[in-house]
C-alpha cells in the first residue's frame, strides 16, 4: 500500500482529499499545520507528499526544501490557491514535481498521483523486509527503532520482538502460544503472565499518548495489531 502525506490546512479540503485517497487503496498521513507537516515530513518516508504553500507555522516551501534534503526522489505535487508564475516557479526551482491550483477536481490529484507513483516505481509490490507502515506507526528493522506519528519509541529488544511479530501479521490474532514460541523460544505456560505483562507495556509506550489504538486483545485466543 502506498503511503501519501498531505500537509493542508484546510480541513475539508484535507479530509476529503483523505477520503478519497483511502478509498482509491491508499495509506495517508495527515497534517494540518505546517509544523506537523515539517515534522511528519523529516520523520517519516512516503511514496508522495501534497503540500499547501499558505500554512500556519511552517510554509509549505520550507516543508518541501526539508523534504528534498531528506529524498531527491519523493514526488511532491503543490496544492495551493496561488495562481501567479512567481509562485510557481519558486516551488519548481525547490523540487516540487507539478503544482495544482484549487480549486480542483479530485480526478485530475488522482491522475497526477498515479503517473507519478507509477514514474517513482511506488506501485510495486511492498516489502516487509526493511520497514513496516501500519497507520502513523513506522517500523525500521534494518536500525531496529519505532516510530509513531514521527517519534521515537524506545523499546526493548523483547517489546521490539513481539511488536514486530505482531505487525508482521497485522490484522491477524496471533495466539499466546505462537508468542511465546516465537519471541521466547519456549513452550507457553498456562501459569505465567509474562506475555500479558508485555503487552502491556507495549501498550503504554505505543498506544497510550494516541487517541487511535494499535494494539488489541482477542478474548481467549490471543492479540492483533491493526491500524484500522
Amino acid at each position: 500500500m502506498q503511503r501519501i502525506l498531505i500537509v493542508e490546512d484546510e480541513m475539508k479540503v484535507a479530509n476529503a482529499v483523505k477520503m478519497g485517497l483511502e478509498e482509491n487503496g491508499f495509506s495517508v498521513a495527515l497534517a494540518y499545520d505546517g509544523r506537523r507537516g515539517k515534522e511528519l515530513a523529516a520523520s517519516g518516508d512516503y511514496d508522495l507528499v501534497i503540500l499547501d504553500l499558505n500554512l500556519p507555522g511552517h510554509t509549505g516551501y520550507e516543508i518541501c526544501e526539508v523534504i528534498r534534503q531528506r529524498n531527491a526522489r519523493v514526488p511532491v505535487i503543490m496544492l495551493t490557491a496561488r495562481v501567479g508564475m512567481d509562485d510557481k516557479m519558486r516551488a519548481f526551482e525547490l523540487g516540487a514535481d507539478d503544482y495544482l491550483v484549487k480549486p480542483f477536481d479530485f480526478r485530475e490529484l488522482l491522475a497526477r498521483i498515479r503517473v507519478f507513483l507509477k514514474r517513482a516505481g511506488a506501485e510495486t509490490i511492498p516489502d516487509n523486509r526493511y520497514r513496516i507502515m501500519i497507520a502513523d506507526l513506522e517500523i525500521n528493522r534494518e536500525r531496529k527503532e519505532v516510530l509513531r506519528s514521527g517519534k521515537k519509541i524506545p523499546l526493548t529488544a523483547k517489546e521490539y520482538q513481539l511488536l514486530e511479530l505482531l505487525a508482521l501479521h497485522s490484522g491477524k490474532v496471533i495466539s499466546k502460544a505462537v508468542i511465546a514460541e516465537k519471541v521466547w523460544n519456549i513452550d507457553f505456560d498456562t501459569g505465567t503472565n509474562v506475555i500479558e505483562v508485555y503487552m502491556n507495556f507495549l501498550r503504554k509506550k505505543i498506544d497510550k499518548d494516541f487517541d487511535h489504538k494499535l494494539l488489541h486483545t482477542k478474548t481467549g485466543m490471543g492479540y492483533y495489531l491493526s491500524g484500522e
